[in-house]
């Protein structure tokens, strides 16, 4: 499959509790993404990954598909929209064994989501190429 021809900053975000083992909050979150751990930067109790153009959302692209979320993931994109960026929250415990799972709301996550956001001048054709049904 080649990458995408849009132009994409990935930021995904989680806060850390002192009572967490970071380098697993860390592996959940390059997971996501495809990276390792080593991408990940906790500091503050706040893990930070950033990403640049769409390579960081293939396995996401994936995952959704694979789980048949799809439509879901487009809403909550849409919802979550403004100007230039989209974001959507991801289940923690699911990410930390491999899995996607959608959160509507903070609380679907009970350690608190994985705080994924998309930001692009091309926007729209992001969310249609992360959601869309077209090859596959």
């Amino acid at each position: 499959m080649t990458e995408p021809e849009f132009r994409a900053k990935l930021t995904i975000e989680a806060a850390v509790s002192p009572s967490e083992d970071q380098a697993k909050v860390a592996q959940a979150m390059a997971w996501v993404v495809g990276l390792g751990p080593e991408a990940v930067s906790v500091d503050g109790g706040m893990a930070r990954l950033s990403s640049e153009g769409p390579k960081g959302l293939i396995r996401l692209r994936d995952q959704l598909r694979d789980r048949h979320v799809r439509s879901a993931a487009r809403k909550l994109l849409l919802r979550d929209r403004k100007d230039r960026s989209a974001f959507i929250m991801l289940n923690r415990q699911a990410a930390a064994v491999g899995v996607v799972a959608v959160c509507g709301s903070p609380e679907e996550s009970p350690l608190g989501p994985i705080h994924l956001t998309i930001l692009s001048d091309e926007l729209d054709a992001v969310i249609d190429w992360l959601t869309g049904y077209a090859g596959g």
